[in-house]
């Protein structure tokens, strides 16, 4: 990690003394983000509940600038200028870290809860969509969901590192986990508060280590 990137994780334990525990993990998990982009792969997201709307948030932080500049890869540029030249969409377009979140394609997912049922509706498309060397994130405060189980069984035998964001005890989830987080709490709404300020901490920090301009 970039000297850069390690001082947001630094500071953020600083600040937040409570959730000292958790440095290790979320820093394992950052470097094993990092090592995948580098390797040219991607993270895929999914939760449910509240935690479907942090999976979401997640890709959203990642697939634009969140805190910091984020110039166009150089190779990427000269490949369109010579193919349409200086225009207006290459002047807005920003870098960007693949990911995608398995809880947004409705007619899918609908169809899926519909023909096969419910525990099979991430793990359907985990199985289209994860790849060898991608990381998958599992996110259930309780670490109990079995849509998320099923789901990471699929994403470990499709060959990705799965990552797991969840309460103080990590649930059935945490057997199936490469990396877990937990967030110090059986509370729901406390361990959500946590996740938000965890995700965001992990999107920083691994934006940070491939885009070095200023906030």
């Amino acid at each position: 990690m970039r000297a850069q990137a390690q001082s947001l994780v630094t500071a953020f334990f600083a600040e937040h003394t409570a959730l000292a525990g958790m440095e290790s993990a979320l820093t394992a998990a950052i470097e094993t983000m990092i090592a995948t982009y580098r390797a040219g792969h991607k993270l895929v997201t999914a939760g449910s509940g509240g935690s479907a709307a942090d999976a979401e948030h997640i890709t959203g932080e990642l697939l634009k600038s969140f805190r910091c500049k984020r110039p166009l890869d150089a190779a990427f540029r000269a490949d369109y200028v010579t193919k349409f030249g200086e225009d207006a969409v290459l002047d807005k377009l920003e870098g960007s870290l693949p990911a995608i979140n398995l809880g947004v394609n409705f007619p899918i997912f609908t169809a899926i809860l519909n023909d096969t049922g419910a525990e099979v509706v991430f793990a359907q498309q985990a199985l289209s969509l994860v790849n060898p060397g991608d990381v998958f994130l599992a996110i259930s405060t309780s670490g109990n969901s079995q849509m998320l189980i099923a789901a990471a069984k699929v994403a470990k035998v499709r060959g990705a590192q799965v990552v797991l964001l969840s309460g103080e005890s990590g649930g059935q989830l945490r057997d199936w986990a490469d990396i877990a987080l937990l967030a110090p709490s059986n509370e729901t709404y406390r361990i959500q508060e946590m996740h938000i300020m965890l995700y965001h901490l992990f999107c920083a920090a691994v934006e940070k280590e491939f885009f070095v301009g200023d906030y």
